[in-house]
């Protein structure tokens, strides 16, 4: 699975960084932490191979990332579709994909805790989960804000995408902190499920 993913991953990715409208800068600052989690689940696939579970959430959430990448997340079709539908005041795509950058990582997270760790389901996991996510989320906007002062100028601020809101940075978290939350109570017993169909097929026979 992992691998007939990364198949339709690889040209999406070529494509969308070859011919983004908004440069191929911009398309890195975005996806780059795509990209990145990408490399670390494949050096890690043979002695840490993941849930399917985990590995479909990757993919999905490349994706979101590769759409905003793409047009920047100001300028998204789809969030541009919201704010005409719904009579939103700005596009909102950037807060699908600051919601997806919790609902998304929480899952590899807490497989990665409960496997490594001696940490066992229930409100601690749930706390630490949502307080690294929220850590996470915040060290972002950093990346953000540092993107934008010290990167190419016209880049660095289609990568920043407040679109003139003060509360930008809060909203971002606190979407990424909704979406980790979103995410275990949804469908933390179908992500459990995964990672038992993992043990079972890791376990001799």
């Amino acid at each position: 699975m992992p691998l007939a993913l990364l198949a339709v991953l690889a040209p999406v990715l070529a494509f969308t960084c070859i011919f983004s409208p908004e440069g191929r800068l911009n398309w890195l600052l975005e996806v780059g932490p795509g990209l990145a989690g990408i490399v670390a689940l494949a050096a890690s696939f043979r002695r840490f191979p993941m849930s399917r579970f985990v590995y479909v959430g990757v993919f999905v959430h490349i994706l979101i990332l590769v759409y905003g990448g793409y047009y920047t997340y100001a300028k998204a079709p789809l969030g541009e579709w919201m704010r005409e539908t719904f009579h939103f005041q700005r596009n909102m795509y950037d807060r699908i994909g600051h919601f997806a950058f919790g609902f998304f990582p929480v899952f590899t997270l807490r497989e990665v805790f409960l496997r490594v760790t001696r940490l066992e389901r229930g409100g601690w996991l749930t706390f630490i989960l949502l307080g690294v996510v929220l850590g996470l989320a915040a060290f972002y906007e950093f990346i953000e804000w540092w993107a934008a002062l010290l990167l190419d100028p016209a880049g660095g601020d289609k990568f920043l995408g407040s679109q003139g809101d003060i509360w930008d940075a809060q909203w971002d978290m606190f979407m990424a902190l909704v979406g980790a939350s979103v995410g275990l109570v949804g469908l933390g017993r179908l992500h459990q499920r995964s990672m038992d169909a993992l043990a079972a097929r890791a376990a001799p026979h």
